[in-house]
């Protein structure tokens, strides 16, 4: 006896049209006007230099996953596979719902062409004025909630991070010690149940506001450490409260004031990820950076940073 197979067509709607009123926000900015926006030469005076020429990725699908990858603190594997994935960032980037995306690799080599480009700052730049000249502002002067607009990287960052690092830690204990994991979110103090990515709710042009975020962040890294101290950990749980500890450290200190904020330096082998906890910021010369891999092989596992 044979088994038939159904016939199966691919549909390649456009995710706008489905979504309907429900696209709204950043999205349906950058689904209406990221074609005007990201034209196919947006990033052309990058690769001017280049032998291999520009990527055949459109600079608009490119443009809008970097844009949407800020805004909502994803990895850069997570923000590759949320553009399949997600009819939002598909009808943001102009493309139908059944788009492949791309290698995330791609991303950490524009950024560092970005870097080094006479407007590093364009996608912010550019979104915030497309959105000025549409009337999404209204009286507001941003229109992500991101802090790069403002020079504020590197609140941004240490903010994501931290955040992230709690994240990860009860999501570890929720699938190996459930009994744990409520003790530790007996002890965290922050209106946040740390359960979905992205950066948390600020006002990011109050400098008391990012300031109070961050020791509020930084107090609850603290706080489940001290839960974690009286056990005896194992495993991934192990790994996670490692790289709490070293997140937490890594980038604040406490004034005199009692105050945690972020501190005024860089630390040695900072840790750039909480998703990839190998990657590195690098650098080939004095102007030429990069966020990537070292050549030499790590331990495994988590170490201190002294």
């Amino acid at each position: 006896m044979a088994l038939g197979r159904s016939k199966v067509q691919p549909r390649f709607d456009d995710p706008r049209s489905l979504l309907g009123e429900r696209l709204r926000g950043i999205y349906l900015l950058l689904a209406e006007h990221g074609g005007a926006m990201f034209g196919d030469d947006y990033f052309a005076d990058l690769y001017k230099s280049s032998r291999l020429g520009r990527p055949t990725i459109p600079a608009r699908v490119l443009a809008t996953v970097m844009l949407l990858q800020s805004h909502e603190g994803l990895s850069d594997q997570e923000a590759c596979d949320r553009l399949e994935r997600d009819l939002a960032w598909q009808a943001a980037a102009g493309v139908d719902a059944g788009a492949a995306s791309f290698h995330p690799t791609t991303l950490v080599g524009l950024r560092n062409r970005l870097r080094g480009s006479v407007r590093p700052r364009r996608l912010l730049e550019d979104t915030k004025q497309a959105a000025a000249e549409a009337g999404v502002l209204g009286n507001r002067v941003r229109v992500l909630d991101s802090p790069p607009i403002y020079d504020a990287v590197a609140t941004q960052d240490t903010v994501t991070q931290l955040r992230s690092a709690i994240r990860k830690l009860l999501s570890v204990l929720d699938r190996d010690n459930s009994v744990l994991a409520e003790k530790v979110r007996g002890v965290l103090m922050r209106d946040d149940d740390y359960a979905g990515p992205g950066k948390p709710s600020c006002d990011w042009d109050d400098d008391a506001a990012r300031e109070a975020l961050v020791d509020a962040l930084v107090r609850d890294c603290i706080a489940a450490l001290g839960v974690l101290d009286e056990e005896e950990l194992h495993g991934a749980v192990a790994d996670a409260a490692q790289l709490l500890a070293i997140v937490a450290g890594q980038d604040v200190e406490q004034g005199d004031d009692g105050i945690f904020r972020i501190a005024r330096r860089v630390a040695k082998d900072r840790i750039i990820s909480t998703v990839d906890v190998e990657t590195r910021h690098g650098h080939k010369s004095h102007n030429r950076r990069f966020d990537g891999y070292k050549a030499a092989p790590r331990e495994s596992g988590l170490r201190p940073t002294p």
